[in-house]
């Protein structure tokens, strides 16, 4: 496979209080930033949590007709990532040492080569290039690379399979 290039200019960042990531990724693979319970309890504030998403002001206009979802989904650059982080190969899911080890695309893991992060988020409101939104689990200054609108018929419901520990977390994760 040949290397190409890719440019990705940012189309806006992202404004809210979230100031260090409940997951860290260094050379030495992923890691919860806190103990188990206050990273569990981070991850249901974060689905709380207000951010705004600041487009560049030239881009405004890509933002037409956009009130009428209620959710959209959110493409954002990892920048805290490190470098480190950007090479692991497998990881322990969420950082949990009791969840195998995992090959990286296996898992939703912030450590990636490319760190192209995504997130469904509530659209609250839109004021001109600003949209506030709700459950952003990105962190302060983060780059947005695209927005596109979030339609539950375009993704598969039915017949869709999960390995176990992924089932753990879905269902930790739904039982706020």
């Amino acid at each position: 496979m040949t290397e190409t290039n890719i440019e990705i200019k940012p189309i806006g960042i992202i404004r809210n209080s979230i100031s260090d990531p409940a997951l860290v990724a260094d050379e030495k693979g992923l890691r919860q930033n806190r103990d188990k319970k206050a990273v569990q309890k981070g991850f249901h504030e974060t689905e709380e949590e207000v951010s705004e998403i600041i487009l560049r002001e030239e881009l405004k206009d890509l933002l037409s007709g956009i009130e009428e979802y209620s959710h959209l989904i959110i493409l954002y650059w990892g920048h805290g990532i490190s470098g480190d982080a950007r090479t692991l190969k497998k990881v322990h899911p969420m950082g949990d040492e009791s969840f195998p080890l995992t090959g990286l695309f296996c898992t939703c893991s912030p450590a990636r080569p490319n760190p192209i992060l995504m997130t469904v988020v509530e659209l609250i409101e839109r004021n001109n290039n600003i949209l506030k939104v709700k459950g952003l689990d990105a962190i302060d200054k983060s780059p947005v690379v695209d927005i596109k609108p979030y339609v539950s018929e375009f993704f598969p419901r039915n017949d869709v399979s999960i390995p176990e520990w992924m089932r753990k977390i879905a269902d930790n994760h739904n039982s706020r």
